[in-house]
């Protein structure tokens, strides 16, 4: 039987639900040094152009405007551009903040000299339109900048054990093949003139227990806690014993804390 199509305007509505639940600020607090890293690995002229697609708090926005971007972050989730707002604020940095969909940005063709976007477009479930939204939004000769975690590192291998216990909507592609390079080719194939693609690791450092680890995601982590939320009281326990398990496995500190590699793939692609 043919896969039945999915109704895009529920899964959209799902999907800002969740990434609004939980407390997404207390988790990317976590990741801040990796875009820290990505925007230095970006020539920015003072005044360029720079939207951050997908900006949750503001992580990649933050140090891209005091790189000297101009800069636009859109989210899907409004409470976490708000959480973006304050932090831009309190940082003294004016940077815009938009709401809006991925697959659907609302600014002008060839707006931005540079479209960002950190473990956050990866998500949108249909990545055509995804990349063409990234290129249209680009000017000619401008950068797309991408940071997706990959099938094999330590983030996809989550994605997929926490699959095994809640399915995702048939017809919809894992986000993690955006962290496959022959997929990205796929996808940039077309309005690219330039595609770089290498894998980075991010270390995730959490001053406690692995078992303390995914109590924190469950309790802050939105797509984590609605996964929860889906399944029975045994079958939690299980997935928390799971999940566990992978932490401990992976985890590289020897005091009791927990310290995790995470592989990424840094997209770079010139738009034609």
């Amino acid at each position: 039987m043919p896969t039945p199509s999915p109704n895009f305007a529920q899964l959209k509505s799902n999907m800002k639900s969740t990434w609004m639940a939980g407390d997404f600020g207390q988790i990317a607090v976590h990741a801040a040094h990796a875009a820290v890293e990505f925007i230095q690995r970006t020539s920015i002229k003072p005044g360029a152009r720079l939207l951050d697609v997908a900006c949750g708090t503001g992580n990649v926005s933050i140090p891209a405007a005091k790189a000297g971007a101009n800069v636009t972050g859109v989210d899907i989730a409004p409470n976490l551009l708000e959480q973006a707002k304050q932090r831009a604020k309190a940082e003294g940095l004016n940077i815009r903040f938009d709401e809006g969909d991925a697959e659907d940005l609302p600014y002008a063709e060839g707006e931005f000299d540079i479209v960002a976007t950190m473990f956050g477009a990866m998500f949108a479930p249909r990545p055509e339109r995804t990349a063409a939204e990234l290129i249209r939004v680009c000017k000619p000769g401008g950068l797309i900048a991408m940071a997706n975690w990959t099938p094999e590192g330590f983030v996809g291998k989550s994605f997929q054990l926490t699959s095994k216990f809640a399915p995702p909507p048939p017809g919809v592609p894992p986000p993690v093949l955006w962290g496959d390079e022959t997929t990205v080719r796929q996808r940039f194939a077309q309005g690219i003139s330039d595609l770089k693609l290498t894998r980075h690791m991010v270390p995730f450092n959490f001053p406690f227990s692995p078992k303390e680890v995914v109590a924190l995601f469950r309790k802050y982590f939105g797509p984590t806690q609605r996964t929860f939320a889906r399944l029975d009281p045994s079958t939690q326990e299980k997935l928390a014993i799971e999940l566990e398990k992978q932490w401990a496995e992976h985890n590289q500190s020897p005091d009791g804390s927990t310290r995790i590699d995470a592989e990424y793939l840094d997209v770079r692609a010139i738009r034609a």
